[in-house]
């Protein structure tokens, strides 16, 4: 645990990121930091200087860093131990780590394509069932979990990324149904294309947003206690629309 400040409140809430280097979990950050402690948790967590800086400016009582290797799932109860030694029981923790991957080459390798699923599934199942089995037992807490809309109906172009996003979205909201009436609650975010690091270089699709668009929906979401939030709005009756696409034509959608 690397400290960043040289005080902390010991009563503030603790905001930890989950992949604090994503640029979509520190603009969220950033909307939580006010009197809170937050810990980003990521690799190189000793080179997340501008990312502490972004947190701290934004009102946060104390910054830390933590290690944290998303797809060491053996290590995810000693990570979160870390963080509630330090600074005390987690009020929201926020899952902002995945990878897009290659698709192409996910289609002939399969260690790729398995860990391109292990990263944006397993690793987010291992860390959620940890997390909320600790919330439960508290009786209270917040859990936000990033889908998206290529799990909605996943496309031929990008199938690898699409499906892992689709059990995730699957995992969660069963996760929320049975965490109804435990005092903790899970809000799952499904953003349509974000103009970020992730896709740079890509083409940008019809109605994309950008991490601080898709950051202030969570946070206003999340503040409302909502279980879902689609970013932006108009992308839900889109989805409901592309049910309809005969196969024929749905496999030839771009990604």
């Amino acid at each position: 645990m690397n400290d960043t400040t040289d005080t902390a409140d010991p009563v503030a809430a603790v905001v930890v990121v989950f992949g604090g280097r994503s640029e979509i979990g520190v603009e969220l950050a950033t909307r939580l930091a006010a009197g809170a402690t937050v810990v980003l948790a990521a690799r190189g967590a000793d080179r997340l200087a501008d990312e502490v800086a972004a947190v701290r400016a934004a009102g946060a009582a104390a910054v830390h860093t933590c290690e944290f290797d998303a797809d060491d799932l053996a290590g995810h109860a000693r990570v979160i131990d870390t963080i509630e030694t330090a600074h005390g029981p987690i009020d929201t923790a926020v899952l902002a780590f995945g990878v897009l991957g290659d698709q192409a080459r996910a289609e002939t390798d399969t260690a790729h394509a398995v860990a391109v699923v292990h990263t944006d599934y397993v690793a987010q199942v291992s860390l959620l069932t940890e997390l909320a089995q600790r919330m439960r037992a508290a009786g209270r807490g917040r859990l936000v979990v990033f889908s998206s809309i290529a799990g909605a109906r996943v496309r031929r172009a990008n199938y690898v990324y699409g499906s892992a996003k689709a059990g995730l979205d699957g995992f969660a909201c069963g996760l929320g149904d049975a965490l109804h009436g435990t005092g903790v609650q899970l809000l799952i975010v499904r953003p349509g294309f974000v103009i970020g690091r992730m896709t740079e270089g890509m083409d940008p699709a019809p109605f994309s947003s950008t991490p601080a668009q898709v950051a202030e929906a969570a946070a206003a979401a999340l503040a409302a206690g909502k279980r879902a939030v689609w970013v932006p709005w108009v992308i839900r009756p889109m989805i409901f629309v592309t049910r309809f696409v005969p196969a024929s034509i749905w496999r030839r959608m771009p990604r």
